[in-house]
């Protein structure tokens, strides 16, 4: 098998209809993990998308092991190495680096370099539509995860990836475009959106709190990816972790909350919307929709 490269793109059907070595390849040009192609094809043909879909992110999250997941990232080019930014950025999937100062892509390659040196693996994030200041702030904000929390959070950036090589390959792939738990904050004192604030979504077990995922809002204040497409959370109890501190500070303005936690509790696969009004000396939430 190759590693991730061009797609050919084909209906699911025409997909169906491949040799079992040509599905596989076709597979392997959308995650570059050799057991979790093979847990697929156990399945091949598939009856429809929806099928397809979940069964790609079963395998993915519930068969698949870490030797699996980082065989995925290997083959992903450095965010911020300039070869790799030569060859790959100037695509549409990370087409927002290509417009990076050469200050900027300095500092996305040694940072990368010093992720790879504390984690043992490539800085890994679903890339399309942010800008290299963006990826940049992020990977700054998850080096400061321990070894655990990064490879998960890894984990769902490599299937948003995989999801949208799906859409590239199958021409009537119909996605869900929405993350099953969503958040939108508003600084209530300017009446803005709080942008470029530092989210992670955490999910209690055994009395202790892991990071399962991680982003940072948008100029609209919100995060539209948090989670994967189709990935939902199993019931029980999670947890927003809103960097208002940081947010408050960049605008030299000074807030008795460093921090803002919203627990709630997951019951079902609906939709879980979690907003967040903020001011300096206060905030609220509620359940929206």
């Amino acid at each position: 098998m190759q590693p991730p490269g061009s797609f050919n793109f084909m209906t699911l059907k025409e997909f169906n209809n491949l040799d079992k070595d040509e599905a596989a390849k076709e597979l392997f040009s959308c995650c570059g993990s050799k057991k979790w192609v093979s847990l697929l094809m156990t399945d091949f043909p598939f009856r429809s998308g929806a099928v397809f879909v979940e069964k790609a992110t079963t395998a993915w999250y519930k068969k698949c092991e870490k030797k699996d997941w980082l065989e995925a990232f290997s083959h992903h080019p450095k965010i911020g190495d300039k070869k790799s930014l030569a060859e790959k950025f100037a695509g549409k999937e990370q087409a927002g680096v290509a417009f990076a100062t050469e200050e900027v892509i300095e500092t996305l390659a040694r940072a990368n370099k010093d992720y790879e040196n504390k984690f043992g693996f490539i800085f890994i994030v679903f890339a399309t539509g942010k800008s290299a200041n963006e990826m940049l702030r992020l990977l700054n904000e998850r080096s400061r995860n321990d070894a655990q929390e990064e490879l998960n959070i890894a984990m769902g950036e490599q299937h948003k990836i995989t999801l949208i090589r799906f859409k590239k390959l199958f021409d009537d792939l119909q996605l869900n475009t929405m993350s099953q738990v969503t958040t939108h904050v508003l600084d209530t004192t300017s009446g803005k959106p709080g942008k470029d604030i530092s989210i992670r979504l955490m999910q209690q077990s055994s009395h202790e709190w892991n990071t399962i995922a991680q982003g940072i809002t948008n100029s609209d204040g919100r995060i539209a990816d948090l989670l994967p497409i189709g990935k939902i959370l199993e019931a029980g109890v999670y947890k927003m972790v809103f960097e208002t501190g940081n947010y408050y500070g960049a605008n030299n303005i000074k807030t008795f909350y460093p921090t803002v936690e919203i627990i709630f509790s997951v019951a079902d696969d609906s939709h879980y919307h979690v907003p967040l009004l903020i001011s300096p000396f206060g905030y609220s939430t509620y359940r929206g929709s």
